[in-house]
């Protein structure tokens, strides 16, 4: 199981939308660290990092996995 970091674009984010979203958001972020590459998954194009998206309804959540710490770095919503 990896933990979660969050960038303070994301972390702020989540604090400032409504609770139903923030709860949805959180509950997807939290199989994420169950599962980083669920099915749905695609990787962001034109990007020097491997970066990774989920879709949540209408928002997307954007993260990359760090192995060497067990980590997986939101870094956009």
């Amino acid at each position: 199981m990896f933990s979660v970091e969050f960038s303070s674009s994301a972390d702020k984010f989540i604090g400032k939308c409504e609770r139903p979203l923030a709860e949805r958001l959180l509950d997807r972020i939290e199989k994420l660290s169950e599962d980083p590459f669920p099915a749905d998954v695609k990787r962001v194009v034109n990007m020097k990092e491997k970066v990774f998206r989920v879709r949540v309804g209408d928002y997307r959540i954007q993260y990359s996995v760090i192995y060497e710490k067990n980590v997986i770095f939101i870094s956009d919503i």
